[in-house]
């Protein structure tokens, strides 16, 4: 679904910049860290097996064709942890909306006037105690299909994330497989008021919900004629809309799709739950468990928190939770210290976009980890297209220091542009210097995109929405990706010779990352003190270094496409102090491709390394001991 950018970066900039200022990681963080990094591939599962290359706008499932959950087979989940991954999120598993007759299956049919695409949102759930059944090859076993792929996936080493979304659901929820006990959402709810804390739904009592009028190139299935999409759906009374929208009639750019979840806020604003207590998020979880223990808490808090209990029993290692901040920090201190009682070890990322709420959210709301998008990806992408100088990601750092473990770093995700789209930065090479900065420079978790290894485009148009990012509406073929996919082989077999060495640039890259202790210790830049010090080095480069007791690191990015530089990168005194090193010669060897080892000299205390740095290159130097 599209998101809409709640804070603009600018607002971040009332940050300082410190010089070389040490970023310590304290104690607190540093018990709750394990001691590698992880990595984290979001794989869009009906696209990930699909080899069908017709891409027909608004095809249907046999025109454009789809990837099943066995699809991901011993082979291809192997070459998934080869590439460097610690967990596989795996996006658009739970039932939403899809223009497809499965009523042989006893799902109702879906009408194209409240489902975007043909294939449907998977951020528009309809039923969350069950499996999309577009990925099933035998859609009456789409569940046991999905447990077999969570078991392969364990036993290939990795875990599982899925989706969760708590702030809405698909306009025509329908749970037809819940569990024994398990009421509906909106089973009880009182439709005569437009609130009450016990309703799952806000209302409009006494108004009817009408289909948006199109416009703007929104159309149901592009126009094509459909028995359900006559513009009209039986919904009486009228909820209020996904996004937060009143209206009975929404407009074609809200998330008519969907309906508001009520966490028990009034719509004047009332919270009519408790509130955690004055100090409480420096409590941990299983006080916060505690305290929600003997409260009373809305009915649809006790709905979501059921239903990441049960997928935790089916083996999930942990959620994303899609637009968190438009629910309140204390359903999320509920849920997740829930869910933390069950498996202490769950991963729980949430899409948050406001940096004056990511504290709330880590401290209060007991999330492991935040996307760093209004910060790190928007400075990174705005550097990539030439029009943001290195210079701003120091006092990113800065900014965060306390929370650089929570920050997940990505430069791809569903929501957002490819790479190599013109409209980013039209080169899959642009991406290697901003993946090295990106993976390197904080003990958080990297996320990449499947497909973001081997340069995709998202040039395709698939019918709803535009291209620039991979459709996650329609059923389309991935060009690149399925190069790689090579009928099933998941080898690389078909792939130009750019993107295998783009997927080796990955694969080198992420795997240094999970094995790497420096990178879970300390940071700082060496970035201001080098554009003070060295005439040539530019607002393109950026360098830092990262250590630990055993491992001593100094990262250096050229983001410039069209200069080479030799330059003197300088390694401050400060740095040299604290690596305990004196007057002398060392020598620093390349962790990424192992084939270049320079000198590092030692001068009245300050360092030096004669660098050739080549137009996209990295340079990830180790302290040979």
């Amino acid at each position: 679904m599209k998101k809409t950018l709640i804070v603009s970066f600018v607002s971040l900039f009332v940050i300082f910049v410190a010089c070389n200022q040490e970023k310590k990681v304290t104690k607190e963080t540093m018990e709750a860290k394990k001691n590698h990094k992880e990595v984290v591939y979001q794989v869009f599962t009906r696209l990930f097996g699909n080899t069908n290359t017709t891409n027909k706008p608004w095809g249907t499932i046999e025109e454009n064709g789809v990837g099943k959950f066995n699809d991901f087979t011993d082979k291809a989940l192997q070459e998934i942890k080869d590439l460097g991954v610690t967990y596989i999120w795996y996006t658009g598993v739970p039932h939403h909306d899809v223009i497809r007759d499965y009523t042989a299956y006893g799902i109702s049919n879906d009408d194209p006037d409240v489902v975007k695409g043909r294939a449907g949102s998977p951020y528009a759930v309809k039923d969350y105690y069950n499996v999309n059944p577009d990925l099933a090859v035998d859609p009456s076993k789409r569940l046991e299909e999905f447990e077999a792929l969570i078991e392969r996936t364990h036993n290939a080493g990795m875990k599982v994330i899925i989706d969760i979304v708590p702030n809405h659901v698909a306009r025509n929820y329908e749970g037809k497989t819940n569990p024994e006990g398990v009421e509906d959402f909106g089973a009880s709810d009182d439709k005569t008021k437009q609130y009450d804390v016990n309703n799952n739904f806000y209302y409009n009592p006494g108004e009817s919900f009408e289909v948006p009028e199109w416009r703007d190139g929104y159309l149901p299935l592009g126009g094509e004629k459909h028995p359900l999409a006559d513009g009209k759906f039986d919904e009486n009374p009228a909820k209020w809309t996904g996004n937060g929208s009143r209206l009975s009639k929404p407009d074609v750019n809200d998330w008519y799709e969907t309906v508001k979840i009520n966490y028990g806020i009034s719509p004047d604003g009332r919270k009519d739950f408790d509130e955690l207590p004055e100090g409480f998020d420096n409590e941990d979880y299983k006080a916060h468990f505690e305290f929600w223990k003997d409260k009373t808490v809305p009915s649809s808090w006790v709905k979501f928190r059921d239903i990441a209990l049960y997928w935790t029993a089916k083996g999930v290692d942990g959620f994303r939770y899609d637009m968190a901040e438009m629910v309140p920090v204390e359903f999320w201190s509920y849920m997740n210290s829930s869910i933390k009682m069950v498996n202490p070890e769950a991963f729980l990322l949430a899409e948050v976009y406001n940096p004056d709420m990511y504290r709330a959210y880590i401290h209060k709301g007991k999330m492991d980890y935040l996307y760093d998008k209004v910060a790190l990806y928007d400075t990174i992408k705005n550097i990539m297209q030439g029009h943001g100088w290195t210079d701003h990601i120091t006092g990113i750092q800065d900014y965060k220091a306390d929370i650089e473990h929570n920050m997940l770093h990505f430069l791809e995700n569903h929501d957002e542009q490819r790479i190599a789209s013109p409209d980013f930065a039209g080169s899959a090479e642009k991406g290697k210097p901003a993946m090295v900065v990106s993976a390197t420079i904080s003990t958080s978790p990297t996320m990449i995109y499947f497909g973001q290894e081997v340069g995709e485009p998202g040039a395709e148009n698939a019918g709803f929405g535009s291209p620039t990012r991979t459709s996650i509406f329609d059923y389309i073929g991935v060009p690149n990706h399925q190069r790689w996919l090579n009928d099933k082989k998941f080898d690389g077999g078909q792939s130009t010779a750019n993107e295998k060495e783009l997927r080796d640039f990955y694969k080198r890259l992420l795997n240094f990352t999970i094995n790497s202790e420096a990178l879970m210790g300390n940071y700082a830049e060496i970035h201001h003190y080098n554009r003070a010090n060295v005439e040539n080095y530019t607002r393109k480069i950026f360098s830092f270094v990262r250590w630990s007791e055993n491992e001593k690191l100094i990262i250096i990015s050229n983001f410039d496409d069209l200069v080479n530089y030799d330059l003197d990168l300088l390694i401050p005194s400060e740095v040299i102090n604290k690596w305990e090193l004196v007057d002398g010669n060392y020598t620093v060897t390349d962790q990424l491709y192992g084939e270049i080892s320079i000198p590092l000299v030692i001068k009245d205390g300050v360092g030096t390394l004669n660098i050739e740095l080549d137009t996209l290159t990295s340079f990830i130097f180790k302290l040979e001991k």
